[in-house]
């Protein structure tokens, strides 16, 4: 499943009042995230992503994801359980006008097709041979 989520900032922001989109996810493992900074961007458009008051993305608190006309683009292996399972996206510009659009897409796959097998079943596999 590949979610994708977008937003086009409408007026300068800072961090302190940036816009948050509330990302939903279905459970299993993200396992690639894009962030798209479009043409226009010019490394003046911000991005976190937070799962509550956590910072996941970038790994380094405090910094954040920026680049024109780029995809910044990471493999991942982050569980997401049963339940609850939002992201915040936390986006602010201080670009004057001339805002262009953040694309943001999440890849989650069961964790039985990227882990097919549990540490302990390795080893059993691996015993019975």
């Amino acid at each position: 499943m590949f979610y994708v989520y977008s937003y086009t900032p409408t007026e300068t922001l800072t961090e302190e009042n940036a816009h948050i989109k509330d990302m939903v996810l279905a459970n299993g493992i993200i396992h690639q995230v894009d962030v798209l900074f479009q043409n226009g961007c010019n490394h003046e458009t911000f991005v976190q992503i937070f799962q509550g008051s956590y910072q996941l993305w970038p790994s380094n608190r405090g910094e954040k994801l920026r680049g024109n006309a780029t995809v910044v683009s990471f493999r991942e292996f982050f569980e997401l359980g049963t339940g609850k399972n939002d992201l915040r996206a936390k986006i602010w510009t201080s670009l004057e006008s001339a805002w262009a659009e953040v694309i943001i897409q999440v890849g989650i796959l069961p964790k039985k097709i990227l882990q097919p097998l549990s540490f302990d079943e390795l080893v059993q596999t691996a015993l019975q041979a």
